[in-house]
């Protein structure tokens, strides 16, 4: 999942049984994988929906024009290859706390939000929308730029790191919520007390996660393997044209 699904490694051939590669903008709406496309739907919902606050509705937005700005100047794609290269190659290891981020972020959430519209649970819906509307805006933005050429290691590196910074806050919104500004019935059943303390090690365990996720992997690890790959492929281009320079040369001088 987001911030650390698409530091794996990019997509290779096309799947040719889903209408849409995932993380990768072929054709758009042409190569956009049926997930994807969900998470369009899910981003159009949540904001139709008015459960997410302006902020974060406009959060998007400044990210795009901010990783388009820095693309054009700051970390302009040095063009070597046609899709953006690998970033970061994990384990299996790795990949199982890929797995766990996406149980924890994305699948778990949304059932509780799900769950909560079922229930009557206002409170649910409106403290873990914004979570999921911001993971589903970042998920789609990473799949989308990792296909093109056109965004370098670093900007790619940069929108994992800005969505968590932003959903950290939220989601410290949310554990306010549910842990400080909800509390249980006096008569509450069984189910009802489940699904309080599900709300609780929820909002606790996506704190932990991203937190764990932004301190240990993308600031010390992801971040600069991005930069290294960048000023390599830099440096080859330089050695290249150095090269391609002395050889016009020396062919002049013959």
């Amino acid at each position: 999942m987001s911030g650390v699904t698409r530091a794996v490694g990019p997509r290779s051939e096309p799947d040719k049984t889903t209408a849409y590669d995932s993380g990768g903008s072929g054709g758009v709406m042409g190569s956009l994988r049926v997930i994807e496309l969900q998470l369009v739907a899910f981003i159009m919902v949540f904001s139709a929906s008015g459960l997410v606050p302006l902020l974060d509705l406009l959060f998007p937005a400044f990210v795009s024009v901010y990783l388009l700005v820095l693309s054009r100047l700051a970390f302009p794609s040095h063009g070597l290859t046609s899709t953006s290269p690998e970033i970061f190659r994990g384990s299996k290891l790795f990949r199982l706390y890929v797995v766990s981020g996406t149980a924890i972020g994305l699948f778990l959430p949304l059932a509780y939000v799900l769950g909560g519209f079922a229930r009557g649970d206002d409170h649910a819906v409106r403290s873990a929308t914004p979570h999921l509307f911001l993971l589903s805006c970042q998920i789609l933005t990473e799949n989308v730029i990792s296909g093109l050429s056109l965004f370098s290691p670093p900007v790619r590196a940069l929108v994992p790191l800005l969505y968590t910074v932003r959903r950290l806050f939220v989601i410290l919104d949310w554990s306010q919520d549910v842990w400080f500004y909800k509390s249980l019935p006096s008569n509450a059943t069984p189910d009802t007390v489940a699904w309080f303390w599900f709300a609780r090690c929820l909002a606790i365990g996506n704190l932990a996660y991203f937190g764990v996720n932004l301190l240990c992997f993308l600031l010390p690890r992801f971040l600069p393997r991005a930069f290294e790959h960048y000023f390599r492929e830099r440096d080859e281009i330089l050695a290249k044209s150095r090269s391609d320079k002395s050889k016009h040369s020396d062919h002049k001088s013959d």
